[in-house]
């Protein structure tokens, strides 16, 4: 759930287009030298992006099965991908899938805003709830991490509580036995400097231990005046190969994050959305405090994912991690334009402002064991699990709140007194979640019916007052297998999300629910070459919500649980990779969310940030010979049509067309990359949530990073 006080966002500034092109012939001018020094010897082939195209994920069933196996739509972004778009963070990372929308709030230094199929994602890391409080996500850098897999419709069966629209994973880099990595070193816009790097191999015997050890260091400022990001990000992991069927890997993460003097957002709806006499609002507006506003935050994450095979049929596997997030926030931020008794702006440039320091200490305990079985009733193979996963979760927070000098719209003073207010508890929960579960997918020549079910019993206690659910959820889904690799499907999966609070007579609010239909098509075609991959999907579902907060008509400040919401879509994707040298991402996404049973003003209305309709597509190619091999660009295109920012729909998001810009070369073991986000510099509206809260999306941004593979 989003917390009003968590809300920022920060921007990457401007560059001019001379820049662009100057960078731009930079890597033209390198990559012809060096590549005329290539030509002076054998021809080299350069092959890049080699595993580009998913095949196979643990998300959908947690008994890694080819994605065509799955009855349910998945869409996995593979560490070439990421490397390809540069892409830091999750927001980033689902700009070319379907069914899900990211930077809801334009670009958060901070968290990832994302919504999938209506609503906001739960995240995790390597299949265990990562520790969110009080926004859905931890805001980690995707440096440390080798894919992200977006799991879209009910995810309860496999992973207990969860919103109706799905979860998303990141899995983390892993150790390996033969010794390799990289160093690279990123400049960009607003004097963006980046170091990272990662190193993987045996470390003892043969391959008997295996490490690897990753890490970035970025300083760098926003399109916000005064504003800068800094982070650190340390990551070392190490695998055990006790013996031929027995495998112990420990997996640790630390993050450092401190951004300092911006409030990017919390602009007033005049002059961003509506007409203001004095002007448009700058995108570099900042409503803040450049001297006051500061965001530190260190979380990690430490256990261990272990495998021991019993026997040629049974398995064991288990997962474990305990994780902190500790932040600590000092924010003022805009509160609208200072209004007369008419209710309209005095004069349209006084901004009223508040201040809210928030403070949140989050643990979590999670550990996922479970028996995988391979085995044959008849004609029938099956593949089974039964699994008992706990997680033990603790919040503590606290917050303030009181005013703050107004600021001036256009022409803003920093550095104010601001007196911070004292603190009060917010949160004290304690979490204690245990589920049973077991999944058996069974195939018949080409036929795959997939079979699921989980009982989850969960305990909440706030303030000491404790109150207890639980639920069974389940999935059935049936794929049929075709040999050119067509394989439809169709699915039925439930979902449950507890609520916190309580009725006016004091009844504690039961778990929200939904339900799922689900019909698609995945396509991996068999008869291609071995140089093409390719991946398609197409599916068609059907979302329904219910046990939804709405407002008790009988009793002001108090809700009851008769809400509820329908989402319905159609998401098709592809993804192919050509010869190793021709990339081709594209995606459709329409979406139909709405409420259809409230009490209060969003009855019929659409849920917020939902466009209607999503599209991207995006090309790449290499040069694999001659006298620029390993020189390639690519270009991609982002369309999103209008969507509402609040519930009410009063505030209408306009519709916006990006594009992004590629340009790489390869020489080994060197590569040069130059990436531009929102390349023509499109000035849009991310949300308006209010009059007084409305968001700007991301400027062009440029990355100019060179990377040293060995």
């Amino acid at each position: 759930m989003r917390k009003r006080n968590v809300v920022g966002v920060k921007r990457m500034g401007q560059v001019p287009r001379s820049a662009l092109l100057a960078l731009s012939a930079s890597v033209l001018v390198l990559a012809s030298a060096m590549a005329a020094k290539a030509g002076d010897g054998i021809e080299t082939v350069v092959v890049t992006a080699p595993h580009y195209v998913p095949k196979s994920s643990n998300i959908g069933t947690k008994l890694g099965v080819p994605l065509i196996e799955v009855p349910q739509s998945i869409s996995v972004i593979n560490r070439d991908q990421i490397s390809l778009l540069d892409e830091q963070n999750l927001g980033e990372a689902v700009r070319y899938t379907s069914g899900i929308v990211g930077e809801d709030f334009g670009t958060d230094e901070r968290y990832d805003w994302l919504t999938l199929r209506g609503f906001q994602p739960i995240e995790y890391i390597d299949g265990l709830q990562a520790p969110i409080g009080s926004v859905s996500n931890v805001g980690v850098d995707l440096y440390g991490f080798q894919s992200v897999q977006v799991l879209k419709g009910p995810a309860s069966t496999l992973y207990g509580s969860a919103p109706p629209g799905g979860i998303i994973n990141l899995t983390s880099r892993r150790p390996q036995a033969k010794f390799g990595g990289e160093l690279q070193v990123q400049y960009g816009s607003h004097d963006d400097k980046q170091v990272a790097g990662t190193v993987t191999g045996t470390l003892y015997g043969d391959d008997l231990i295996e490490g690897s050890f990753t890490a970035l260091w970025r300083r760098r400022g926003t399109q916000i005046t005064g504003e800068t990001s800094n982070r650190v990000y340390l990551a070392p992991a190490l695998t055990f190969n006790i013996s031929p069927t027995t495998m112990l890997t420990l997996l640790s993460y630390y993050q450092y994050d401190d951004i300092r003097g911006g409030d990017g957002g919390f602009l007033p709806a005049y002059g961003v959305l509506l007409p203001n006499p004095l002007g448009k609002i700058p995108v570099s507006t900042n409503l803040g405090d450049t001297k006051y506003n500061d965001f530190r935050r260190s979380q990690y994450g430490i256990g261990y994912d272990l495998h021991h095979q019993f026997n040629h049929w049974l398995t064991f596997e288990q997962n474990l991690k305990f994780f902190y997030n500790h932040n600590r926030m000092l924010d003022v931020y805009g509160a609208g334009l200072l209004t007369g008794a008419n209710g309209l702006p005095v004069d349209y440039r006084t901004v009223e402002r508040y201040n809210f320091p928030f403070q949140e200490a989050i643990t979590s305990f999670n550990v996922d064991s479970r028996l995988n079985a391979d085995f044959n009733l008849g004609m029938i193979q099956n593949k089974a699990l039964l699994g008992l996963d706990y997680r033990d979760y603790r919040d503590n927070s606290d917050y303030g709140f009181s005013l703050a000098p107004p600021i001036d719209l256009f022409h803003p003073v920093y550095g104010m007194a601001i007196t911070t207010p004292p603190l009060m508890p917010y949160t004290r929960e304690v979490q204690r979640q245990t589920g049973l579960y077991a999944e058996d997918q069974a195939r018949y020549h080409s036929w795959i019916l997939t079979l699921s079910g989980r009982q989850d019993w969960l305990t909440t206690k706030n303030y000491g007052q404790p109150s207890n659910d639980q639920a069974f959820t389940y999935r059935a889904g049936v794929n049929y297998l075709f040999d050119s690799g067509l394989a439809p499907y169709v699915s039925y999966a439930t979902s449950f999300e507890p609520v916190a609070g309580a009725d006016f007579a004091g009844h504690p609010f039961k778990p929200s629910t939904g339900d799922q239909v689900e019909a698609g098509v995945k396509f991996e075609p068999t008869f291609l070459p071995r140089n093409v991959q390719a991946l398609a999907t197409l599916a068609v579902y059907d979302i329904n919500e219910n046990n939804v907060l709405t407002t008790d008509p009988a009793h002001a400040f108090f809700s009851v649980q008769t809400g509820a919401a329908e989402v319905k879509g159609v998401e098709l994707e592809g993804v192919t990779r050509i010869n190793n040298q021709i990339t081709i991402n594209a995606s459709y996404t329409y979406t139909d969310a709405q409420v259809t049973r409230s009490n209060g003003n969003d009855l019929g209305k659409r849920l917020p940030m939902v466009p209607l309709h999503k599209f991207s597509a995006l090309g790449d190619y290499t040069l694999q010979r001659g006298l620029l091999a390993g020189f390639g660009g690519g270009v991609g295109i982002r369309y999103l049509s209008s969507s509402y920012g609040d519930p009410a729909n009063q505030f209408r998001n306009p519709s916006v067309v990006l594009w992004d810009a590629i340009l790489h070369y390869d020489f080994h073991p060197w590569r040069l990359q130059l990436n531009a986000s929102n390349l023509f510099d499109k000035t849009y509206i991310s949300r308006c949530t209010s009059i007084s809260q409305c968001f700007y999306g991301t400027g062009r941004t440029l990355d100019l990073t060179l990377t040293r593979k060995f």
